[in-house]
């Protein structure tokens, strides 16, 4: 099994305790720890691990600082118990600031040097004081880009494209408001952000050039494990760590991309290396049915592992991994059907203050409609609507199971009118119904759902002439 480990952005402060078993368990865990403690201590900041070994439910909330040193001590203590025992990854990957612990695992940076360039990066981001905000839109990142674009503001960007129907628009506190007001307006989900600072614009472009002038350079090694980076849409080579911390602050991130490219390449399971499933949603929504562990989130964090290390070996060796993939916009890959039933965490997890890029925006509540009646000749609804799936995705470049039945082809899917009545005509030639091309109304309606329904009625009524 080709495990990839994904390393979250910033997300809630974490739990008191999380890390209590890890600590106990993992020489290296206490010794990665140890070391952000002491790196926190020489910048003027508190111990970082003592409430993540503690039972101690409350939030210590000392400033953004030293929540992103709590999450970068969940994500490399992950990593190290993975490691300890036996889970080696193919690649490792990082959604925005995660990046640098992504760089910190695979050994490119010292655990020191990680969390002190992690604090400047704060203190330029604080200073700069800018009045921005980031907002989730449950659409694809086209259609994010656009919407973005109606105000014309240079500023206002599509900054994250995090899966198919999750992306993060990042602006002026201002815009945003009326982002979110017109994205209400076309029936789209969307949710603020939480977020201490708002990036991936070009509105901190200040702020990047300060980390380069201020922040200290640090040495880069070679690393044990290859590290894909979805801002540069490659793998990390032999960058400056600086000026790639400093350049993710206006570029955008592409992780539906790199987790598709990385999946197209062999991998076959993604980890998170972190508290609650966070890319590994995107991940879910970017390639159905793949493997995705969550060790934290269980009950017995240990036996999650043990039990992929398990998978691991009897999958037997990972193919090599030697050459460096670049990540390409666009790429699809097959993913099979069946997805797997996700199991229960050992307690609901904490509310994420900072989605962009972790949470996935809220999904439109679905209507039931009723079951369309079975046909006498063979065909029903649900095996129409399997056919439909299938050949709108085969044209349109979408995994078959990414079409749901009442998805707007249009206003969801973005699928422009002339592409419909083309894909009319092909439906109309596959159940052999002439007069289904010239039914308008399946164009204004424009879903998998009424098109199936009518295929359905169509159908039955030529069975019984």
């Amino acid at each position: 099994m080709d495990s990839v480990f994904v390393m979250p952005g910033t997300v809630a402060a974490p739990r008191g305790g999380i890390l209590r078993d890890p600590h106990n368990r993992y020489e290296t865990v206490r010794e990665a720890l140890s070391r952000i403690d002491k790196a926190a201590r020489d910048m003027g900041l508190p111990n970082i691990s003592t409430r993540l070994i503690e039972h101690n439910d409350t939030s210590d909330r000392r400033g953004p600082e030293v929540q992103y040193l709590e999450i970068f001590a969940v994500s490399i203590a992950t990593h190290h118990m993975l490691v300890a025992e036996g889970v080696e990854p193919v690649a490792i990957v990082g959604q925005s600031i995660g990046e640098l612990w992504a760089l910190a695992a695979a050994g490119h940076l010292s655990v020191e040097d990680a969390a002190r360039l992690a604090v400047a990066r704060s203190e330029v981001l604080t200073r700069q004081s800018w009045d921005g905000k980031m907002l989730a839109v449950g659409v694809d990142g086209r259609r994010a880009a656009s919407l973005a674009g109606l105000m014309d503001h240079p500023n206002l960007v599509l900054a994250c494209e995090n899966a198919p129907r999750q992306s993060v628009i990042s602006g002026p506190r201002q815009l945003i408001e009326q982002v979110e007001r017109v994205a209400d307006t076309f029936g789209w989900p969307s949710l603020p952000l939480d977020v201490p600072h708002p990036t991936h614009t070009p509105a901190m472009a200040q702020a990047a050039r300060d980390l380069r002038a201020t922040a200290p350079r640090v040495p880069y090694g070679t690393g044990r494990w290859r590290v894909c980076s979805p801002w540069l849409g490659r793998d990390v080579g032999d960058d400056d760590p600086v000026d790639l911390v400093a350049g993710a602050l206006t570029a955008r991130v592409r992780m539906l991309h790199t987790i598709r490219e990385l999946h197209a390449a062999g991998a076959d399971a993604f980890v998170e290396c972190g508290e609650w499933a966070v890319v590994t949603k995107f991940v879910e929504a970017s390639i159905p049915g793949v493997r995705c562990v969550v060790p934290l989130s269980e009950s017995d964090p240990v036996e999650a592992v043990r039990a992929l290390a398990a998978e691991s070996a009897d999958a037997g060796p990972s193919r090599p991994y030697a050459v460096r993939v670049p990540v390409q916009a666009g790429a699809v890959a097959t993913a099979p059907v069946a997805v797997p039933a996700p199991r229960a965490p050992a307690q609901a997890p904490a509310p994420v203050s900072y989605v962009a890029p972790a949470t996935p925006a809220p999904v439109a509540p679905v209507v039931e409609a009723p079951a369309p009646p079975a046909v006498s000749d063979g065909l029903n609804y649900a095996s129409v609507l399997a056919e439909l799936q299938t050949l709108y995705g085969d044209f349109l470049g979408y995994p078959p199971d990414l079409l749901g039945e009442d998805d707007g082809l249009e206003s969801e899917l973005g699928v422009e009118s002339l592409k419909q009545v083309v894909l009319l005509g092909r439906v109309s030639d596959q159940f052999d119904l002439p007069d289904l091309r010239s039914n308008s109304s399946l164009l204004s309606v424009g879903t998998l759902r009424r098109i199936a329904e009518s295929v359905v009625a169509g159908r039955a009524e030529a069975a019984g002439r």
